[in-house]
């Protein structure tokens, strides 16, 4: 049955068993289920080295994605004088990124049908034309703002491959003791790209209140908009190249598979939504990802528009973007590659990082409600609260996604993973169609309290009952 591609390790169960009438086995690790199923193909498992250039260019290319995502929300005041975009033009354009997850099931079922190949390739074809639209030299700006709104929709149908597709790729080209490091990279590199969007807008594009520290001789709206249309053109350059190469070189699997979760055969498309919506567990847990995870996603595109009414630069609002997202990345992807070696642990370190978050986030509420509690507003607090909110939650994401895989195996990667996004993006898409109609000026950071205070309520009440579910640790 092809158990003699695993090693007893792998065949260790990463969950405990769980408690009521489900199945023993649905709480199994994919390697020990996986020596139950039928394998696709005999033979021992083996990984190639090619595997590392596959997880580089889809890296890159959920990097990408990212960064074309969160090019707008960081330069907001740029791109109001330059364009004429309305706040409500800014929240939409950051909005089109879980817009785009409305199709997702599409493209899991792409993957889990046509495989990892014909998926990336045409994702990486949707961002090509959405940042070429971007670039299109047109003097009209209320065309050249729908062509922008055209381009962002389209990079956004992009996100449930490179956001969904990480666990699936990891399973397809890497053993057991890797599996969750390169989840986590493939995974967090996405992250990485709308951090560094919070990095090259605001240090390229000059401010209409004051100039970049890199180029600080003019903020007219002529030079302002020839400083965004510099940045479209480098990320439709990038882009550009990302798709050459993964047409190029991309394969869908390698010749032999690297373990016996890889070969083994999993339910059909219409099984595993079967299998999904009925496992009370995990719709337990995904709530427990998407709630907080999908509001910070929203707030985190809009960062510069909520710290606007405190008086924050566009400049520090990049920099505390960028720092949140980079420190969850270096944080995630060590925390993956401790769970690699340490099994039965996945539990114990995300209560952890959320007990960390909610003591962030509780942080920062106070300190913007400092008419009531009297606490200093200043940029240390600003910096520190918010980076570390940003750190104990993207640094969760890898982790959560190996436990989703884990808790309903052999559902595919893809289907999973699809599903919690969803209801990630569908909760990021309810903070920003209210912040579109809710905010003003003066309300602006009370808006981004209230939804901070929501997340970590709800957030809390979901991991206290999940917890009551079962007592044995993951």
């Amino acid at each position: 049955m092809g158990s003699g591609w695993s090693s007893e390790e792998e065949r260790q169960p990463l969950l405990g068993p769980a408690l009521g009438p489900a199945p023993a086995a649905a709480w199994r690790s994919r390697e020990a289920a996986a020596a139950a199923l039928p394998a696709a193909a005999p033979g021992p498992g083996r990984v190639y080295g090619r595997r590392w250039l596959v997880l580089l260019l889809f890296s890159l290319l959920g990097f990408a994605q990212g960064l074309v995502w969160n090019t707008w929300g960081p330069i907001q005041n740029s791109a109001r004088q330059a364009y004429g975009f309305s706040s409500w033009d800014i929240a939409l354009l950051v909005l089109w990124g879980p817009i785009g997850f409305l199709p997702c099931f599409a493209f899991m079922w792409l993957l889990d049908k046509r495989g990892l190949r014909i998926t990336v390739l045409l994702t990486s074809f949707l961002m090509v034309l959405g940042t070429g639209l971007r670039c299109i030299p047109i003097a009209d700006l209320m065309l050249k703002r729908r062509l922008i709104h055209g381009g962002q929709l389209l990079n956004g149908l992009a996100g449930p491959t490179v956001m969904n597709a990480a666990p699936f790729l990891s399973t397809t080209w890497f053993s057991a003791d890797e599996r969750a490091t390169a989840t986590a990279i493939a995974s967090m590199l996405s992250y990485l790209g709308g951090a560094c969007a919070f990095l090259v807008g605001p240090l390229v594009v000059p401010a209409p209140n004051g100039t970049s520290p890199l180029f600080a001789s003019e903020n007219s709206r002529a030079h302002i908009k020839d400083r965004i249309e510099t940045v479209l053109y480098a990320e439709f350059g990038v882009v550009c190249l990302l798709f050459s190469a993964t047409l190029a070189y991309f394969p869908p699997r390698p010749p032999l598979p690297p373990s016996v979760a890889a070969a083994s055969q999993r339910l059909s498309y219409r099984r595993s939504f079967c299998r999904l919506l009925s496992n009370l567990r995990f719709l337990m847990i995904a709530l427990a990802y998407a709630i907080p995870l999908g509001v910070f996603a929203g707030w985190s595109g809009v960062l510069d528009l909520i710290l606007t009414p405190v008086h924050v630069s566009q400049v520090d609002a990049g920099w505390i973007g960028f720092w949140s997202i980079v420190g969850g990345c270096v944080v995630g992807i060590a925390m993956a590659r401790f769970a690699d070696f340490i099994r039965g642990m996945l539990k114990l370190i995300l209560l952890l990082l959320f007990s960390g978050a909610t003591i962030s986030s509780t942080w920062f509420t106070l300190t913007c409600l400092n008419s009531i509690t009297h606490l200093p507003l200043t940029t240390v607090t600003l910096y520190a609260s918010c980076i570390l909110l940003g750190v104990f939650l993207n640094s969760s994401i890898p982790i959560f996604f190996e436990l989703f895989v884990e808790t309903v195996y052999p559902v595919p990667e893809g289907i999973t993973c699809g599903v919690v996004t969803f209801l990630s993006n569908m909760f990021m898409g309810v903070l920003l169609f209210f912040l579109t109609f809710y905010h003003t000026e003066s309300k602006g950071c009370m808006v981004n309290v209230r939804a901070e205070n929501a997340w970590c309520i709800i957030a809390g009440k979901i991991r206290i009952k999940t917890r009551s579910q079962r007592s044995q640790p993951f």
